[in-house]
C-alpha cells in the first residue's frame, strides 16, 4: 500500500476512490472496503482511501472534546491488512471544510485523483454543509465524466453498526460485543513510560502506557488483554482507572498492564494491547494486601478468560 500525504504527483491506474474518516475501520467500514477492491479489479484499476488528518472534528471544533477508536497508524495497518493500494492523508484545514461538493469533487478528486469510479457509503455527504449526497453526485458525474456507485446499508441484528455505539459498548465494559462490531479486540498502542513502580512491591510489575492523544479509552476495570512487543505476543491483564487502594491514587486515569511470563525493561518501548473481556470493575480494597489478594485471583481469571475465547 503507498501512503500520500501530498497528492501533487498522485498516481494510480483507474483509481476507485471511497472517502471517510473510517473510524475503527469496523465491518460497516469493511463491506465499503471489499466493495471497493471489488470495482477496482472489475474496471483493472487500483483501490483509493481518502481520509482526512486530523479528523475533521478536531479543526472544526478544537476546544470540544474529541476521541476516536484509531489512530492514524492503527487506521494505516488495517487498511494495509485489507489490502488497499493507495491511502490518501489529506491535510483538513478551514479552506478545504468551506469547498462546495462540486469544488471538492472537481478540485481534488478530478484534477488530482482522476478518479475512474467514486463508491459512498449508504448516507455520506461530501462538501460544505454535507450538501453532496448521493443523488446530487451522481448528477454531477455526468459533467464531469466519472461513475459514481453507493454501498448499501449495513446493519447487525440490532440494527447499530457505528464507532458512536462501539465506544457505547467499550465503555459499559462489552469489550466482546465491541470485537464482533469491530471484526478485531480493541487495540491501545503506544510508548510505556515510568510509573512509580508499586506494581513491583505488589509482585505484579506493570508497563504504564501512554496513549496518543485523542484515543479513546474504555471504563475503569481490571481486563484481560494481548499485548504484542516486538513481534512477540503475552497473555497478561491491566487495570485502567485511579488505583483508589493505593496511596499515589490520582483522578488522572493510570493504563497499566502487567505481562504475564515477560522478564525485562519496557521503558521507552512501543507496545500494542488488545483488549480481549473486562474482568471486574475498579474499587478501593480494605488494605493493600487484599488487593494483592485480588490482584492474584484477577490472573488466574484472565489466563482461563485467554486460553476460553482463543484469541490469541
Amino acid at each position: 500500500m503507498k501512503i500520500w500525504d501530498d497528492i501533487i504527483d498522485f498516481s494510480a491506474i483507474n483509481p476507485v476512490v471511497t472517502i471517510g474518516s473510517f473510524d475503527g475501520v469496523h465491518l460497516g467500514h469493511r463491506r465499503v472496503i471489499d466493495q471497493l477492491i471489488r470495482l477496482s479489479k472489475k474496471v483493472n484499476g487500483e483501490s483509493v482511501i481518502f481520509t482526512f488528518s486530523p479528523h475533521p472534528a478536531i479543526v472544526l471544533n478544537p476546544d470540544k472534546e474529541f476521541v476516536l477508536l484509531t489512530t492514524i497508524d492503527e487506521k494505516i495497518e488495517l487498511f494495509r491488512q485489507a489490502g488497499i493500494n493507495h491511502l490518501v492523508l489529506y491535510p483538513f484545514t478551514k479552506r478545504i471544510a468551506s469547498l462546495s461538493y462540486q469544488e471538492f469533487v472537481k478540485q481534488l478528486l478530478i484534477e488530482k485523483l482522476h478518479i475512474s469510479t467514486l463508491l459512498v457509503g449508504y448516507d455520506h455527504t461530501i462538501g460544505k454543509n454535507r450538501e453532496g449526497n448521493y443523488e446530487k453526485l451522481l448528477q454531477l458525474s455526468k459533467n464531469l465524466d466519472f461513475k459514481v456507485v453507493q454501498q448499501n446499508e449495513v446493519t447487525t441484528e440490532d440494527g447499530k453498526l457505528s464507532s458512536t455505539y462501539i465506544r457505547q459498548l467499550l465503555s459499559q465494559g462489552l469489550l466482546m460485543e465491541a470485537s464482533k462490531l469491530l471484526g478485531y479486540p480493541y487495540l491501545l498502542s503506544g510508548t510505556v513510560v515510568h510509573g512509580h513502580r508499586l506494581g513491583n512491591k505488589l509482585g505484579f510489575p506493570t508497563a504504564n502506557l501512554l496513549p496518543p492523544e485523542n484515543k479513546f479509552i474504555p471504563g475503569y476495570g481490571v481486563y484481560a488483554v494481548l499485548v504484542q512487543y516486538e513481534g512477540i505476543t503475552y497473555q497478561g491483564m491491566m487495570n485502567i482507572g485511579i488505583r483508589p487502594t493505593l496511596e499515589d491514587n490520582t483522578q488522572i486515569p493510570v493504563i497499566e498492564a502487567h505481562l504475564f511470563n515477560f522478564t525485562g525493561d519496557l521503558y521507552g518501548k512501543f507496545i500494542k494491547i488488545s483488549i480481549i473481556r473486562k474482568l471486574r470493575d475498579e474499587f478501593q480494597f480494605e488494605s493493600v494486601e487484599a488487593l494483592r489478594i485480588q490482584l492474584k485471583k484477577d490472573k488466574e481469571l484472565a489466563l482461563e478468560t485467554l486460553k476460553n475465547d482463543c484469541l490469541n
